[in-house]
């Protein structure tokens, strides 16, 4: 695996470096062609913690964790531990992939781990688009106690998604 260390008003160090590697390390179970694969990590500070973002593109998907801890160290195993996760709780829907793509995986490292409950469709609802703004949207989304709100954009008459993202601000998806 490649892997690409950027530190965003910080210095990486050849042992935050060392460290970082070797924690990677760990996902080349899961990755078939583990030599064609390239990790970006980025690691920032801000006040006093210490964020590492890790983003993996596979050719069906991408993989991407992101954490902040007060220790860059536990802030690493954080991230991995997330991927790792990642990776597991999402293994049948990339082995149905797997059919359909080239292989990214090598599921002989799930072998021993118990089968996860497939995820199912529990609900479908029909909703009806209106036209706002960016503005209108987050209201209305704040006021349904919802964590997103689609809407109409006023403006291109297009229709967007509003959400809360984990930091407490907001995102917009837009159609094209």
């Amino acid at each position: 695996m490649e892997i690409i260390i950027h530190g965003d008003k910080l210095k990486v160090t050849d042992a935050m470096k060392e460290y970082i590697e070797e924690k990677l390390e760990k996902l080349n179970k899961y990755l078939e062609n583990s030599d064609n694969v390239r990790a970006s990590v980025i690691v920032k500070v801000k006040n006093h913690e210490q964020r590492v973002e890790i983003t993996i593109p596979l050719k069906a998907f991408i993989l991407r964790s992101e954490e902040s801890k007060d220790d860059f160290y536990a802030a690493v195993d954080k991230t991995i531990d997330k991927l790792e996760r990642q990776i597991r709780k999402n293994k049948t829907r990339i082995m149905s992939k797997q059919v359909k793509t080239n292989r990214d995986f090598s599921m002989s490292a799930f072998v021993d781990e118990e089968e996860e409950n497939d995820k199912k469709i529990l609900k479908r609802k029909k909703v009806e688009v209106k036209p706002m703004n960016e503005e209108e949207a987050i209201l209305q989304m704040e006021l349904l106690g919802h964590q997103f709100y689609m809407y109409k954009d006023s403006e291109t008459d297009q229709v967007a998604v509003v959400y809360k993202r984990t930091d407490g601000n907001y995102g917009v998806i837009e159609s094209e």
